[in-house]
């Protein structure tokens, strides 16, 4: 309690100084935000009984005020370290932009475009025509429309297809991804009613058959881009359920999730299906996501047959989803990548960290934690082992692609102590335990990073 009587009150402090000299450069109403607070925690360490006297110095406040000014002044968003491994890191914004559409970005954040304006004719024009065209040419489809995500997509292509019918998917098929989408909701949410045929594990094409009815709207599939069944299976291709489709008069629709352009089954050693490959195959309308493997701006992309879409660009849904201009200056930037392939793979960062090998990321962790080594202080020691990074958002769930790690160790902090730590750098390194041990993955760590990892070393330094 004597400790208790030693906070100074708000009003005080406000009078000292140095308070007064922030409130030259700073919003009154802010400074006292950061007094407040400062003094709250000073409470509450009190009430824990822990701290001492020194604590509640005029010195020791003033330069927790500071602190804590610098705090509430600093953006909320900001830039870090991925040093998890996890390459579509959906928790740390997914997939990182190509450097080539930074300059394009900054040409249309600041200034004026023609977003909605056709400098053809002169008159107003679709914000959906500056990437349709090219999309069209990658993948073979006749039309296409870009709304704000792909959860965004499947409840446009829902609601302007199939509101008031049933949609006939596989129970093994209704997936939830994260942030609780689920189709069933999305559904449910779009005036479609949910007709579920086969089981978990296996689903045949005579079970959609025997559901298709008069009351029948579409035909729905949807791949298990971040979940396997794996055992005893079986599930309807989509040039199966394309030919069910025309049989019945149906249209197809399928949800492709990860927005895969590139052939990786022979770079990663996997059986991802292109966006090429459902457009081959018929569909009718197919969905997929900006930021995952396509390696762009969060965007839900829609493309198929020219009927079909020009029903959905008259949806008044779409007036909520849609996308603005930055969003289209990315995914026009990427996409124009994809012309050519080598490109895409060398200048996309997704498509760069996935492709790289087991022997590059030996040399480049060897030469890392080298550079990192010099630059930190004694007590810190970084070691290398053996690892698997992941694919992440999503996206190639059983898929392992290994790595070489480098093992943090800070004199006798525990892991968890070191991942704090770096955590709570001016620039957030996120790294992950694993064993006991704080790991750093250099599949994820760009050039750049270096400086900010460097500091993060410097600053755990007890």
């Amino acid at each position: 309690m004597n400790l208790l009587k030693q906070i100074p009150k708000v009003d005080k402090v406000l009078s000292w100084e140095g308070v007064q000299t922030l409130l030259e450069t700073h919003p009154r109403p802010v400074v006292m935000k950061a007094v407040r607070n400062v003094l709250e925690v000073l409470r509450a360490i009190v009430l824990r009984e822990e701290g001492d006297a020194g604590l509640f110095t005029d010195e020791a406040i003033m330069k927790r005020v500071n602190r804590e000014l610098d705090e509430i002044n600093s953006l909320n968003l900001k830039r870090l370290v991925n040093g998890t491994g996890v390459v579509i890191h959906t928790n740390l914004g997914r997939s990182p932009l190509p450097e080539s559409v930074r300059q394009t970005l900054n040409e249309i954040a600041f200034g004026y475009s023609n977003l909605e304006f056709d400098l053809a004719t002169g008159e107003r024009g679709s914000r959906y025509a500056h990437v349709e065209e090219i999309l069209c040419e990658l993948t073979g489809a006749e039309a296409a429309l870009v709304v704000n995500n792909n959860a965004a997509a499947v409840l446009l292509a829902l609601s302007s297809l199939a509101a008031g019918r049933e949609v006939i998917v596989s129970r093994g098929e209704l997936v939830e991804i994260g942030g609780s989408f689920r189709i069933p909701d999305v559904m449910r949410q779009s005036g479609a009613i949910l007709r579920e045929v086969g089981a978990t594990n296996r689903t045949h094409p005579k079970d959609y058959s025997a559901a298709v009815a008069t009351e029948t709207g579409l035909l729905l599939k949807v791949h298990c881009s971040n979940f396997a069944v794996v055992g005893f299976t079986a599930e309807v291709s989509a040039e199966q359920l394309v030919e069910l489709g025309r049989q019945h008069s149906l249209p197809v629709m399928a949800d492709v999730g990860s927005g895969n352009l590139v052939e990786l089954s022979r770079r990663l050693g996997c059986n991802e299906p292109t966006v090429q490959e459902f457009v081959s195959a018929g569909v009718d309308v197919i969905t997929f996501s900006g930021d995952k493997l396509l390696g762009g701006p969060q965007a839900g992309i829609i493309i198929g047959r020219k009927e079909l879409l020009a029903t959905m660009k008259k949806h008044p849904l779409l007036r909520a989803v849609r996308i603005d201009k930055l969003t289209l200056a990315a995914l026009e930037g990427t996409l124009q990548l994809y012309r050519d392939e080598r490109r895409a793979l060398q200048e996309i960062p997704t498509l760069r960290m996935l492709a790289l090998s087991k022997e590059e990321l030996a040399e480049t962790a060897k030469q890392l934690a080298a550079r990192l080594q010099n630059a930190a202080p004694d007590v810190v020691t970084l070691s290398l082992v053996e690892g698997f990074s992941q694919v992440g958002g999503g996206a190639l769930p059983l898929l392992q692609l290994p790595t070489t790690l480098i093992s943090v160790g800070v004199g006798d902090k525990s892991a968890q102590e070191i991942e704090k730590a770096m955590r709570l750098s001016p620039v957030p390194v996120i790294g992950r335990i694993f064993k006991g041990a704080f790991l750093l993955d250099p599949r994820t760590i760009n050039e750049e990073d270096i400086p900010a990892l460097t500091a993060a070393l410097q600053g755990i330094a007890p």
